[in-house]
């Protein structure tokens, strides 16, 4: 008697279409919980008996009635398109019909260059290394942890960011002042990777399935992280038990803290650092094309959002009352 196999469950399926199209991690966890909510939103009844009635609902109870911002519709349209689209193969005309909020233009919270110092004083150990490398190189969090021991070359003092927003690489700068911590840092990291090794552990994540093409190499330190997690997890993808990254959220909590305690009465966060590298790298003189291509940005537009610091408040214009 012939056994069939199961139907796979409708958030499996949207997994396995992420995961073939080389999205991140958080894009697939974003997608699959809109899905998720916007079935129960409809008393779980299957997204392929919905149309664009049904999603219009949905997204407009979550500007209605939930007042989420203009970038949350948009994340959650994203997801109910991929799902119609890349999932059940539904390429229905309303689809791309479906309206997109437009987004506000909001100037990024910048900290000065004292501001800075004075939030470094609040900091020690590595989360003060990683902030210091935050705001000295430009990076995002999740590329600053993302960083393998092979990513790094103290001899130019370079630093190349792999898979960043877009799953696109860069090079950015390692700034000389905080060479001698990385140094140290990399023998922390070598410290964790023999105490791995020695009891022969499950190696780190290795992208788009580099574990099968080049065997062992998940257990080289060249592809070690430069911040390794104190403890082993589950990898929610693989269901194996192996050490990742340092989480993100214990040097956010750092940096929540470190703002607290300075008195910088702005909603700073580790992203803010980021805002504060490219403000000032375009004080100093440096040209937006260069600024671009160490921030990562596809198109200039984005970081043109930074020459705001260039124009001085009034387009460089001198108020009358600073004539008096």
């Amino acid at each position: 008697m012939s056994t069939q196999e199961k139907p796979k469950k409708l958030l499996d399926l949207v997994k396995e279409k992420v995961r073939y199209k080389h999205y991140s991690l958080r894009t697939e966890q974003s997608y699959c919980g809109w899905i998720k909510r916007f079935i129960l939103f409809h008393n779980k009844r299957h997204p392929i008996d919905m149309g664009a009635v049904e999603v219009t609902a949905y997204l407009s109870h979550l500007s209605d009635k939930c007042g989420v911002s203009a970038a949350t519709h948009g994340q959650a349209l994203s997801a109910l398109l991929f799902l119609y689209k890349e999932v059940l193969g539904i390429d229905l005309p309303w689809l791309d019909g479906l309206h997109r909020p437009k987004k506000s233009a909001r100037l990024p919270v910048v900290l000065t260059v004292s501001e800075v110092e004075l939030l470094f004083t609040h900091l020690s150990g590595i989360h003060l290394l990683m902030a210091k490398m935050l705001y000295g190189t430009g990076m995002r969090l999740m590329e600053l942890l993302s960083l393998r021991i092979k990513d790094i070359d103290l001899e130019t003092c370079e630093i190349t960011v792999r898979q960043g927003k877009g799953n696109k690489d860069r090079v950015t700068m390692l700034p000389r002042m905080v060479l001698d911590d990385v140094v140290a840092q990399i023998a922390s990291a070598k410290s964790v990777f023999d105490k791995d090794r020695a009891e022969d552990r499950a190696g780190v994540y290795l992208p788009f399935a580099l574990a099968q093409k080049y065997p062992n190499s998940d257990k080289t330190f060249a592809w070690f992280w430069l911040f390794p997690a104190r403890a082993e997890s589950l990898d929610p993808q693989s269901g194996v038990i192996r050490r990742h990254h340092t989480h993100e959220q214990a040097v956010q909590r750092a940096i929540k803290n470190a703002v607290v305690q300075s008195r910088i009465n702005k909603p700073a966060t580790t992203h803010t650092l980021r805002h504060s590298f490219a403000t000032h790298v375009l004080q100093s003189g440096y040209d937006i094309r260069t600024v671009q291509e160490l921030l990562g940005h596809s198109d200039v537009s984005t970081t043109m959002i930074y020459t705001h610091v260039l124009k001085r408040g009034g387009r460089g214009v001198e108020s009358p009352l600073d004539r008096m």
